[in-house]
């Protein structure tokens, strides 16, 4: 029970990937701090999870004020930031980058770029203050290439792993970790719009063909990815600071 009483603020907390990170620290009887777009939805998770101790926090993750809101809250109530789930995405309107307008690349760049900016400046103090913490970003297997269609979103994705970097060099100092994780496609919704975009006629056949890509034969499954944050919070990972994990099936080996 390594996270009991440690307080963790997760931030995409309704999406598939959030939730099941949600569900592993629940069972080691973390403090948690729910963030998410849709605050319903972060009821019905923290309902499905049986959850007593927590916060649920609606807020839009491109809007500093609403960043600032979320790290308060969670300090006002628990004191301290253990671990920081900086998670919180959009894949944004797919299309080539001809196609892609200014305002759809906006959109994706300040959820997906400047909310883990904002997560990470305020995070950040308060781990600094207590020399103490660490934080997981999500970033993607499209952060470490391209992929058609998905011009803002990869871009962003590839941001996250610079700041990731930058932050952990600022933080080591302090006591604080920063790392970052890349998954492939995962089972959740995200990957379905994907699927439509690439074959729009047959999603099913889309599936087929990305997996058949994949030396496993298969997408991730969120579990998966959330043990792989679960380690990289822990002790375990004392000494990994500044990495970033793929985790992928063997698709970029």
């Amino acid at each position: 029970m390594e996270f009991a009483d440690k307080v963790v603020i997760i931030t995409g907390a309704a999406g598939g990937i959030g939730k099941e990170t949600a569900r592993l620290f629940a069972k080691q009887e973390a403090k948690l701090a729910l963030v998410d777009l849709d605050q319903s939805a972060l009821e019905s998770v923290a309902s499905e999870l049986e959850l007593e101790d927590y916060l649920a926090i609606g807020a839009d993750v491109s809007n500093e004020n609403q960043v600032m809101n979320y790290v308060q809250a969670t300090k006002e109530k628990y004191g301290r930031i253990d671990i920081f789930f900086n998670n919180a995405g959009t894949v944004g309107k797919l299309a080539r980058m001809t196609d892609t307008t200014a305002e759809d690349f906006d959109k994706v760049v300040n959820v997906n770029l400047k909310g883990v900016f904002y997560g990470l400046k305020h995070v950040l103090k308060v781990m600094q203050e207590q020399k103490s913490g660490s934080i997981v970003n999500t970033s993607s297997g499209l952060g470490l290439h391209g992929g058609i269609g998905l011009a803002a979103y990869s871009a962003t994705k590839h941001g996250i792993i610079g700041l990731t970097k930058t932050a952990a060099l600022e933080s080591a100092g302090f006591g604080v970790r920063v790392n970052v994780i890349c998954p492939s496609a995962v089972y959740t919704p995200m990957v379905n719009i994907i699927e439509e975009f690439r074959s729009p006629e047959s999603t099913e056949k889309a599936r087929e063909q990305s997996e058949q890509r994949i030396p496993l034969k298969r997408y991730a499954r969120p579990q998966e990815i959330a043990e792989l944050v679960l380690f990289l919070s822990s002790e375990k990972a004392s000494f990994i600071t500044g990495s970033e994990y793929k985790i992928d099936g063997g698709l970029r080996a």
